[in-house]
């Protein structure tokens, strides 16, 4: 399974491909950070994230892409950017009909690290580990999309196979275990649908 990582930002945007498989280290694809100037308009700026993540999507094909989460900042400017910025990426995903799973900072440091608190120092360094890398990925914003490509090929697949195997075997339709709002057997908490 490839999955792509996106760390939405509008000055950086941080992207990275890694494959992996059920018993086996994932392996890094690719990493790379989508940069817009801060004086450029921002409809252009947003036009950049997109087109680069739609590059991305078509030169290395993902099967499914990991967004961050957009959390409230105290910034709201901040906030703001980021929002969009993921709100594109989000979009150029679903329109290369690609699965999406959104996670937040808390939920990719804890799978990478074990722990939700973890530093951007300790993500880089369980990053670089995991991947075997020779060298830490450059900025952060390169290292957490990776950690979110990370979160989701040890979570987001974990997930999926339970989804697919409730709905092959029909239980998510029978049975008082599946009944009520909150155990609708497809309903997966942190991931979009």
């Amino acid at each position: 399974m490839r999955v792509l990582g996106i760390d939405p930002g509008l000055t950086r945007c941080g992207l990275g491909l890694v494959e992996g498989d059920t018993g086996r280290p994932p392996r890094l694809v690719d990493v790379g950070v989508v940069r817009t100037p801060a004086d450029l308009p921002l409809p252009q700026r947003l036009l950049a994230v997109h087109q680069a993540v739609a590059e991305w999507i078509d030169r290395l094909r993902p099967d499914a892409v990991a967004v961050e989460r957009v959390f409230s900042h105290h910034n709201v400017r901040t906030v703001m950017g980021t929002a969009q910025a993921s709100g594109v990426a989000l979009t150029a995903a679903a329109r290369a009909g690609l699965p999406v799973g959104l996670y937040t900072p808390s939920e990719a440091k804890a799978a990478v690290t074990g722990s939700g608190r973890a530093d951007k120092a300790q993500v880089t360094a369980m990053v670089t580990r995991v991947l075997q890398l020779d060298e830490p990925p450059r900025p952060t914003d390169a290292a957490d999309a990776l950690a979110l490509a990370i979160c989701h090929l040890w979570r987001g697949a974990a997930q999926d196979r339970l989804a697919k195997a409730l709905h092959d075997t029909g239980s998510h339709n029978s049975g008082p275990h599946n009944s009520g709002p909150h155990n609708s057997g497809l309903h997966q908490p942190g991931r979009s649908r």
